[in-house]
């Protein structure tokens, strides 16, 4: 069996769960991930984990949240008021994007809805999690 080393492309199955082991991710909806290794297209922790492997072989590995979404910030939980909505009824799980001071885009999704303001958060929802992969590699391409 061959087994994947950097630069070979990669088939892999995989369930993401966190700690209370609610699933947050996976392939089971959309089939196998394809990547190449060495790429970045998954976290570091987890290409490591797949280095080594041959198809058919199964893994598991934890990226802590600090390689994951980070820890998660209090200053990114704001309270909004209303008049500086879009028009529309607020409601929770609603997601807004606001200039940060630095000029980048932050995505809010908001968590609580008041008379005159509501609370939203910029934090990943993943964040301060974290995530615990059980990996399948499905198949092994070499690279060329």
């Amino acid at each position: 069996m061959t087994a994947a080393a950097k630069g070979d492309k990669v088939t892999v199955e995989y369930t993401v769960r966190i700690g209370n082991g609610r699933v947050v991710g996976g392939t089971e909806r959309d089939g196998p991930q394809t990547l190449t290794l060495g790429e970045g297209g998954i976290f570091d922790a987890v290409e490591q984990k797949l280095e080594g492997l041959s198809a058919g072989e199964e893994a598991s590995v934890t990226v802590p949240s600090s390689a994951a979404f980070g820890p998660r910030r209090d200053e990114l939980v704001l309270r909004i008021p209303r008049e500086q909505l879009p028009e529309g009824e607020p409601q929770p799980g609603m997601q807004l994007a606001a200039r940060a001071e630095d000029g980048e885009t932050v995505n809010l999704t908001i968590t609580e809805v008041g008379a005159d303001a509501v609370t939203a958060d910029g934090n990943h929802p993943l964040a301060g999690e974290d995530l615990h992969f059980a990996l399948t590699l499905v198949e092994v391409k070499k690279a060329a």
